[in-house]
């Protein structure tokens, strides 16, 4: 075994074989990338995906259509850039609706991305070294491999600050449209009616919630049932509170009481469950103000009260 690596410590220090292997490397790179982009070319350019296509394209907005321009060029390598296993599928699309991306063509796309990446990023680092000549051979595949991790990993870190950040965006609007909610339906709306005036008050200040919202709406008058369409609001949203929300809603329909009573306790405990999370994070808050206490606010304290006298100090001992 101390031999095995010894050979190949051996094979790794000659410049001449990590040459060899940086320029196999790129050939390889550059011939499976060549085939893929020959694949998306002919079936952009195929007569019949453009029939079968284009009209879903043309309806849908920008975004969508872009989505399935790419979803359609990249139809006969899906089963290669998507994942075997159902569940991971499963997983990554719903982390995708939550985001906001609701377009079938999502998932390829997520991962059409991704392989282009882990694709490009080591090629634009293997290119570039050539104009660093001091630069070894070796670096040089370190970096490329780096890159192509960085290319697998950066969409899914870009997914996941979407996600953070449209989660806020519905939480900092659930308050509002709960109240909203309470006061629709004790003015004597009806549950579809009241969500969607309040999807309409709130289109504004939270566009995010009130989509949802109007979804919700738009798939009880589609004639899904109710207790399904709350159910897909609250997986599509996948925040605690609109999960309570819509669990009180259904054992309310289903037990026959009256929605305003349920919903005017529901905004009553949420208040109150929301005055403990700020009570909780205004306790934290000395906490965590230690750290840049002690790291930036004492020892200029220190420099601007103590800082005189050891100079004074200082020149008197040296005049002595």
């Amino acid at each position: 075994m101390e031999s095995f690596f010894d050979l190949l410590n051996s094979y790794l220090a000659n410049e001449v074989i990590l040459r060899r292997i940086l320029v196999s490397l790129t050939a390889i790179t550059i011939f499976i990338l060549g085939i893929g982009l020959s694949v998306v070319i002919m079936n952009l350019t195929s007569p019949l995906r453009r029939r079968l296509f284009g009209s879903t394209a043309e309806a849908s907005p920008s975004k969508d259509r872009f989505m399935v321009r790419v979803s359609t060029a990249l139809g006969p390598i899906a089963s290669y850039v998507l994942p075997r296993k159902e569940s991971e599928r499963d997983n990554m699309t719903d982390k995708l609706i939550r985001a906001g991306f609701r377009s079938p063509q999502a998932l390829p796309v997520f991962y059409a991305i991704k392989i282009l990446l882990a694709v490009a990023l080591p090629m634009a680092v293997l290119i570039g070294s050539r104009w660093f000549p001091e630069l070894e051979t070796r670096f040089a595949l370190t970096y490329a491999m780096m890159a192509a991790g960085v290319g697998l990993l950066a969409p899914n870190f870009v997914l996941r600050k979407l996600l953070a950040r449209r989660a806020k965006a519905l939480r900092n609007g659930f308050p509002d449209a709960l109240d909203l909610l309470v006061v629709c339906v004790e003015a004597g709306l009806g549950l579809a009616a009241a969500i969607q005036r309040v999807a309409d008050e709130i289109g504004y200040s939270h566009p995010e919630l009130a989509f949802e919202l109007a979804t919700v709406n738009a798939e009880i008058r589609a004639g899904r049932p109710r207790e399904q369409a709350l159910r897909n609001l609250a997986d599509r949203t996948g925040l605690r509170d609109i999960k309570g929300l819509v669990g009180l809603l259904v054992q309310t329909m289903r037990f026959g009481t009256g929605v305003s009573d349920a919903l005017r306790v529901y905004s009553e405990e949420f208040r109150d469950t929301r005055m403990q999370r700020a009570e909780e994070q205004a306790a934290k808050m000395g906490t965590m103000l230690i750290f840049p206490l002690v790291l930036c606010m004492f020892p200029v304290f220190f420099i601007i009260a103590i800082g005189p006298s050891v100079l004074s100090i200082m020149a008197w001992m040296d005049g002595n």
